[in-house]
């Protein structure tokens, strides 16, 4: 085969076979294929497209590109979950111990921030000490152990999307939904456990926008993942507004820990609690929801969802003493609280713009060399629907100079728009899919 007749095929709006996918992932995967070539077939699938067939076939060579980890000795169900990314977004930390407290296997390969949305593995490295770099033995020995296990890509895991990924990142070609589908499941799928639930988060603060882009995603990840004969389901949720109270690394770490000691967010044990209830009935741990928030419920009222979070930190090397001494995670040496300008209600949280500012005071980084300030970031005092006083503070910003924080203060005040009408607050659970449906949530579906 050569390289530049498949460009120019799919470039004319031509279907590639999977052999010709393979040849094209794996030639670049093994430094065949220059950047410049692979670059130009990325182009031309991002302009032309890729059908189901193509996306399939996609997935599936980046997955074999690296190990698929086996699972099998662990005879427990083994179900993961995925978030696309949002601002504020720490479920991870509560739910793989949460879930993992009620009897299910929670293997989790994380990602580092994106864009404006934090990530995992950044929030979980914040704390002294933790390793996310496992190696796929000591992923598994956790998993066999304590049923839990939260570790970054490794060489192994689906080296092909790793590489593919900064080229799309560099090259424009990043938001294309047969490109983000491919890139999740390989990575997904490679961990061998038995069933994803997706978190497709929607919203200004979201890179899936509008509801019809995020409903595209979530079919196209259910449509390929059954392909593997995995069990998928994928919910919609809000991201008009940070979910939680914090943005930052150590900041989310500690609203995590609060969380499994029983103190929550509402909006933030909602979206947990909703999610935790799929990845129970995709287990077949449980049959219905009023069920799986019982169990969840014991789990954190008795204290084995932090037992296991705390088993978690002891395997991967973190420092124990965090969950009862806050002081032991990194401290700001400022914080500068951001106050209204006029009374009413607040109608509006710029949230993308909170992650870009949450990146400007080091929370982020700008580009992939930079590092990151472990304690800075936000705490948001105030949400959309909530009455403000004249004077009264909307958020704190955490940092380490005191000019930065009140720099970025001015900007941050703009991004809480405050109306003398009073806005509903936003529903945080929006849509439910399976490969055989699509529905609303239902009240009765919630957790009280």
């Amino acid at each position: 085969m050569l390289v530049s007749q498949l460009i120019a095929k799919k470039r004319d709006g031509q279907t590639l076979s999977e052999a010709e996918i393979n040849y094209l992932v794996s030639g670049y995967t093994k430094g065949e294929i220059p950047d410049y070539q692979f670059s130009a077939f990325l182009m031309a699938a991002y302009l032309r497209g890729l059908d189901g067939k193509e996306t399939f076939y996609l997935t599936k060579a980046m997955l074999n590109s690296g190990k698929i980890v086996d699972l099998s000795i662990i005879y427990s169900p083994k179900i993961d979950k995925h978030s696309t990314g949002g601002v504020g977004d720490k479920v991870s930390l509560i739910l793989a111990p949460l879930v993992a407290a009620c009897g299910v296997t929670v293997p989790m390969v994380s990602g580092r921030g994106l864009g404006h949305t934090g990530g995992t593995l950044d929030k979980l490295e914040s704390i002294p000490g933790f390793r996310t770099d496992l190696s796929i033995e000591e992923f598994k020995s956790n998993l066999e152990q304590i049923g839990l296990c939260l570790i970054g890509q490794t060489e192994e895991i689906a080296p092909a999307d790793k590489k593919i990924y900064a080229l799309r990142d560099v090259t424009g070609t990043v938001e294309f939904i047969p490109f983000i589908t491919a890139s999740i499941l390989s990575k997904k799928l490679a961990e061998g456990g038995d069933g994803i639930v997706f978190d497709v988060k929607v919203g200004q603060g979201a890179f899936m926008k509008t509801l019809s882009q995020a409903r595209a995603l979530a079919r196209s990840l259910i449509s390929i993942g059954t392909k593997f004969k995995k069990k998928m389901t994928a919910i919609l949720t809000d991201m008009s507004e940070p979910l939680g109270q914090t943005v930052g690394n150590s900041l989310e770490v500690v609203e995590a820990i609060e969380a499994l000691k029983g103190n929550w967010q509402p909006d933030l044990k909602k979206v947990t609690y909703f999610l935790g209830a799929e990845m129970l009935i995709l287990a077949g741990k449980c049959k219905s929801y009023p069920q799986a928030y019982q169990l969840l419920n014991k789990a954190n009222q008795d204290g084995t969802a932090l037992d296991k979070f705390q088993q978690m930190l002891k395997r991967q090397g973190g420092e124990t003493g965090i969950i009862d001494d806050y002081s032991k995670l990194p401290q700001a040496k400022v914080q500068y609280q951001v106050q209204s300008a006029r009374r009413g209600y607040l109608k509006e949280i710029q949230t993308e713009q909170i992650g870009w500012l949450a990146i400007e005071i080091g929370a982020g980084r700008k580009s992939k060399e930079d590092q990151i300030d472990p304690a800075a970031g936000f705490v948001i005092r105030k949400k959309i629907g909530e009455r403000v006083q004249k004077g009264e503070v909307l958020a704190e910003i955490h940092c380490q100079y005191l000019k930065l924080a009140e720099k970025i203060g001015e900007q941050l005040k703009k991004c809480f728009v405050v109306s003398q009408s009073r806005s509903q607050r936003p529903k945080k659970i929006l849509r439910r899919l399976t490969s055989h449906s699509e529905s609303a949530v239902r009240p009765e579906m919630l957790p009280g």
